[in-house]
């Protein structure tokens, strides 16, 4: 089997986990590319040289019979990770060295397990929805994916935005807002969620669409269908605001016209079998504790 490992930092308390996981790819036959930058960083801090077979930049440079991508991190790695996997149907599994690891779920503890149920194939893959985001600059677009928002907010602590908003070409709402979320399902438990968005399951065929600190008591987030498509013009009394595509920034002129739809590919993600949506909403986000139960 062949897997790419993908990786940013880890702390030094992970490195015994670590030098474990490269033991078991030994142990087991288990081919293992790697991140090139990730891999300088271990060579250079903490003086790990792994046995690889080979070493990657982006996506194209990934063997195409590689099994899956491992994301060793929290999710902000998972979610630089899924770039790699973008448009190559490369199931994604995060091992999380993290703290929270909602979506990177697997913990130290369980990084053999884990390992032996995907030589397995005792897992389940979920397959996930994808933003696409077109930005409209003088009749020309670039193109932006995100798997978990996309969020517009104004550039600095000056005045509030004002962000006009059509579902499939009709007037929805204009936003007064610091910002405005377009969420997936799989983004319903990360920002849009803290500034009070319904939570979707991973499956749900939805968008959220949050407004953060709207000046108006009568506007909250609403959920409407992904095969619709989502415009957006911004207005404000500066020159720009900022786009967040997931951990990307962008800044962008209130001229430019912001297009967001459902991609035409998913992601498929790995998680174990007795690791379900709502026992990871119990367990991480704490939800519905109560004494009681």
């Amino acid at each position: 089997m062949k897997i790419a490992l993908y990786g940013l930092s880890v702390k030094p308390d992970f490195i015994d986990e670590l030098l474990r996981l490269f033991d078991l790819f030994n142990e087991k036959s288990i081919e293992c590319f790697i991140y090139r930058p990730f891999l300088e960083y271990l060579q250079h801090d903490f003086g790990i040289w792994p046995e690889v077979s080979g070493q990657f930049e982006n996506g194209d440079d990934i063997p195409g019979d590689v099994s899956f991508l491992l994301s060793l991190g929290g999710d902000g790695t998972l979610l630089k990770s899924f770039m790699a996997a973008k448009n190559r149907s490369i199931p994604l599994v995060g091992i999380n060295s993290g703290r929270l690891g909602f979506l990177s779920d697997i913990s130290r503890d369980e990084i053999e397990i884990a390992l032996n149920s995907i030589l397995e194939g005792n897992i389940i893959i979920d397959e996930r929805t994808v933003l696409e985001l077109e930005i409209v600059k003088n009749g020309e677009s670039e193109f932006f994916y995100a798997l978990n928002e996309i969020t517009v907010t104004k550039l600095d602590s000056a005045s509030m935005i004002n962000i006009h908003t059509y579902v499939n070409g009709e007037f929805l709402n204009t936003y007064w807002a610091d910002g405005l979320i377009i969420a997936t399902p799989t983004g319903s438990t990360a920002y849009s969620l803290s500034v009070g968005g319904p939570i979707l399951t991973p499956d749900s065929e939805n968008f959220v669409i949050s407004p953060i600190a709207p000046h108006n008591l009568t506007v909250r987030p609403i959920v409407v269908p992904d095969h619709h498509s989502i415009t957006l013009q911004v207005e404000g009394r500066g020159l720009h605001f900022l786009t967040s595509i997931d951990s990307k920034s962008e800044v962008i002129q209130f001229t430019e016209l912001l297009k967001i739809k459902k991609a035409s590919f998913k992601v498929k993600t790995i998680r174990l079998k007795d690791h379900s949506f709502f026992s990871t909403l119990r367990n991480k986000l704490m939800w519905g504790a109560d004494k009681r139960n």
